[in-house]
């Protein structure tokens, strides 16, 4: 929402909205000239309304409630009212295009693209679900042709987007609550890609592989039917090492400086898709030691009483694998990415919606044993209605289950959640702090602690 706001107030349109949470985006949208209302008013409406000769279009996004009053005003008033993907699927049709679909990877492959492009002097207007390295923004108006967007399939809005070029870097099961099954997400995601001129996918997820028909696919596996490929020649905790090739001849070999499989995947999509949209391979290549991700994604945020502390988005079992696995690398590497080695990985991990937590709390605890010990916060309910017998502490009853002897704790709030992690963390230990919640508040809580003695030598058993 605050990107849409931020590329219509760039290009000239009159922008206001309202949102009750102070964030980093609100200086931005202020000086852009967006009007910010913090509290949720019917007033507002009548506010923005007032001595206008012209109705204002209202946007919601899927998050506004029925209920709320500023909806309530604007459907008494008449306005006309789009959801935030209406928004975006009109500005996808007025420039050529590029939208990032998947369940996961979709956020840091359209930073990369977006970075790629400005590197390489073509200034796109960029529509992120995270904060964009380069731009310090979730989004950006650029003077380029090109409009790189992502998609998102959580309440199955992204079949509204006609793109020139669609992307999906996976299928997987997420987002049960709007979602039934598999086969209803697939359904959507078959939308997507037929509605795209062009399509490009990865052909190592097996569910896209088998249901999606693409014009371009790319690998990290194989380069045997495969238009794009990075093979890794080498990974450390760094950067990743591969072959580049394009329709299996090898082109050079590329240095990518993130280090993880999913990264790799990620880059290679974006190189892909960077590729098509007629960008040279040398000229890639010669910006590809700039790309960062995004926000949230492995972020160092600092060091706390000798223990390094790194923020990430994962709140599915996939992507929480994934982020432990890059941990690990890093944990078991020379050459890492971390200010000082560690010896040992503590994870921290806000569950993110009920559905979701009753639906995966298998998954989520056979991951989370992948960490040298896990702290679970209270749940992120994202709005949703509490269910019986679902927390935190039902994700740890399936990890005794699965490892009676695994030292891992539930949190009933962050006070309880801060005394956690004093009592059992030891000084070298990297802290992983995961969830899509108010998880990333955590570092500022524990930054704001003035602690008199430090409790290195403690008991590390749950």
């Amino acid at each position: 929402m605050s990107a849409l706001a931020l590329i219509l107030a760039k290009r000239g349109y009159s922008v206001s909205g309202s949102d009750p949470a102070i964030n980093q985006s609100f200086q931005k949208l202020q000086s852009a000239g967006v009007i910010i209302f913090k509290i949720q008013s019917a007033t507002n409406i009548k506010t923005i309304c007032s001595g206008k000769t012209f109705k204002p279009l209202i946007v919601i996004s899927t998050a506004i409630p029925a209920t709320n009053p500023e909806l309530q005003a604007a459907e008494q008033a008449n306005l006309e009212i789009w959801h935030r993907s209406d928004l975006l699927a009109e500005l996808i049709e007025n420039q050529p295009s590029i939208v990032v679909g998947g369940s996961h990877g979709k956020t840091t492959t359209s930073t990369i693209i977006t970075t790629l492009l400005a590197l390489t002097n073509n200034d796109p207007t960029a529509i992120i679900g995270g904060i964009v390295p380069y731009y310090k923004s979730n989004g950006h108006a650029g003077r380029g042709e090109v409009l790189i967007a992502e998609g998102d399939e959580s309440d199955g809005t992204i079949d509204k987007f006609n793109s020139d070029l669609g992307v999906i870097t996976n299928i997987e099961l997420d987002h049960t609550n709007h979602y039934s099954d598999i086969w209803s997400l697939i359904k959507t995601m078959k939308k997507f890609a037929n509605n795209s001129k062009k399509l490009l996918a990865n052909k190592d997820c097996d569910i896209t592989r088998e249901n999606i028909t693409a014009l371009k696919w790319w690998s990290t596996k194989t380069i045997k039917d495969i238009d794009y490929a990075c093979i890794p020649i080498n990974l450390n905790g760094r950067e990743t090492t591969a072959n580049y090739y394009e329709e299996g001849k090898l082109i050079d070999k590329i240095k990518i400086p993130l280090p993880g499989m999913h990264n790799l995947s990620n880059a290679t999509a974006a190189i892909a898709a960077c590729r098509i949209a007629g960008i040279s391979f040398q000229e890639l290549k010669e910006n590809l030691p700039y790309i960062q991700t995004p926000k949230r994604r492995f972020e160092f945020r600092g060091t706390w009483r000798n223990r390094q502390f790194v923020d990430d988005y994962a709140h599915h079992p996939s992507e929480i694998s994934a982020t432990i696995s890059m941990a690990r690398l890093m944990i078991n590497s020379k050459h890492h990415n971390l200010n000082n080695s560690a010896k040992r990985l503590l994870v921290i991990f806000q569950p993110h919606r009920y559905s979701r937590t009753k639906d995966f709390q298998y998954e989520f605890a056979k991951v989370l044993l992948k960490a040298d010990l896990v702290i679970i916060a209270p749940i992120y309910s994202a709005g949703e209605q509490r269910v019986k017998g679902i927390d935190n502490q039902s994700i740890e009853t399936c990890a005794k289950q699965i490892n009676p002897n695994f030292p891992i704790s539930s949190a009933n709030n962050f006070e309880e959640l801060i005394k956690l992690i004093q009592i059992h963390t030891l000084k070298d230990d990297l802290i992983l702090n995961m969830g899509a919640g108010n998880i990333n508040s955590l570092w500022d809580k524990l930054t704001a602690l003035n602690l008199e003695s430090d409790s290195d030598e403690l008991n590390v058993a749950a």
